[in-house]
């Protein structure tokens, strides 16, 4: 399939990036495969969504970042949904290591775990927080770059916004560094500022989430999601004239998003055939993990495959791992997460689902493995 860009398809990974910038620190432990320039002290700033093609498509809104492009995407990795990359950036694994395999996926009281909320949600929809049932030290052991980096003497800052302290998602990925939680534009440039000006080494890890809100709501490259791309390049304007020497700043994203087409839609709850044999349906509307019932596979496999024709690609969990997709064969444990039958929507189509009408309202989607959603940038500047 010459439009699936697997995680290996890119000069490097988003797991990568983290152990890379402490490399390039001269931190012990940890090797720079990126190629980045040695430094005392680095900030990652991840903006949610800002993927590589959507922002050279739009680079006359966001001039800066646009100046400070590497030219080489990275991938984000599979799926490109933002639990599964930032639990990658955070450990410095891809999924199959880290077992955050997607947007939703089973757990084992056989219902369905939303990594971003850390609830559950079993057939009908209905469900609650799995923190005591399923805690996240459980689901990913990794210890997360930021520990480890910790165990080293790096001053390590995670700077995200104030709703995120504690949290599922927060303890599995990121757990390790101090917490500063924001709640605007102004004091996540001040907290990464002050980061970089602190006595080094300090790693600092940011994050900011509306443009990929945005994206979502009124679609990737509309007046809004334009408009916030424009102020996401004044908050890179405003670290970098303030970066101090011998410090590092990078830009990156965990996907990128595509504009939803709905005649190019399938609805799983209109078509019954798609369900037999099917136990359970997780991911999102972009990839699919599709749970099958015992000796099922193959039948629910040529099924989807049949529906979804040209539109998209289905495969098992097996061909999904030979593929590497998942970036590393996972555990037993691990493999228990992933779908038996993997669906990917080419194009713009999805497979949404009348359980999940919040998400297949959005008009901008991710989490499959084409070009626009898997590449990311990797924006560089030197103090």
């Amino acid at each position: 399939m010459d439009w699936i860009v697997a995680p290996g398809d890119a000069e490097w990974r988003l797991a990568e990036v983290l152990p890379s910038a402490l490399g390039a620190m001269g931190v012990s432990g940890f090797t720079d495969t990126i190629g980045l320039p040695s430094c005392g002290s680095a900030a990652v700033l991840l903006v949610d969504g800002l993927g590589w093609r959507l922002l050279r498509e739009h680079a006359t809104d966001a001039p800066l970042l646009a100046s400070l492009d590497t030219g080489t995407p990275g991938a984000a990795g599979f799926p490109t949904t933002t639990a599964t990359s930032i639990t990658s950036l955070g450990t410095g694994c891809p999924s199959g290591s880290h077992g955050i395999v997607g947007y939703s996926f089973a757990e084992p009281g056989g219902g369905l775990l939303r990594p971003l909320s850390w609830t559950g949600k079993d057939g009908s929809g209905a469900g609650g927080s799995l923190l005591e049932r399923w805690p996240p030290e459980e689901v990913q052991p990794n210890d997360p770059v930021p520990e480890r980096a910790r165990a080293h003497g790096v001053d390590t800052r995670i700077v995200v916004p104030a709703e995120f302290g504690g949290t599922g998602l927060t303890r599995a990925a990121l757990r390790g560094g101090t917490f500063r939680g924001i709640r605007a534009l102004g004091d996540l440039a001040a907290e990464m500022s002050a980061a970089l000006t602190a006595p080094s080494p300090v790693l600092c890890y940011g994050y900011h989430g509306q443009l990929d809100m945005l994206g979502h709501v009124h679609g990737p490259g509309s007046l809004p999601w334009r408009m916030q791309l424009r102020q996401v390049d004044t908050l890179v304007r405003s670290l970098v004239e303030r970066l101090p020497r011998g410090a590092v700043l990078l830009v990156v994203a965990d996907h990128g998003m595509v504009d939803v087409v709905p005649e190019l839609s399938l609805d799983i709850d209109a078509e019954p055939e798609l369900l037999s044999g099917v136990r359970l349906v997780g991911g999102e509307a972009r990839v699919r993990h599709v749970y099958t019932e015992p000796g099922a596979t193959e039948r629910v496999r040529a099924t989807w495959a049949e529906r979804l024709g040209t539109d998209g690609l289905v495969v098992t969990a097996e061909e999904a791992v030979a593929a590497g997709w998942f970036g590393a064969r996972p555990t037993d444990e691990v493999r228990a997460r992933v779908g038996d039958v993997i669906a990917l929507a080419r194009h713009n189509g999805m497979v949404r689902s009348r359980s999940e009408p919040n998400e297949a309202a959005l008009l901008g989607q991710h989490g499959s493995l084409t070009a626009e959603e898997q590449y990311v940038p990797m924006l560089l500047a030197q103090g």
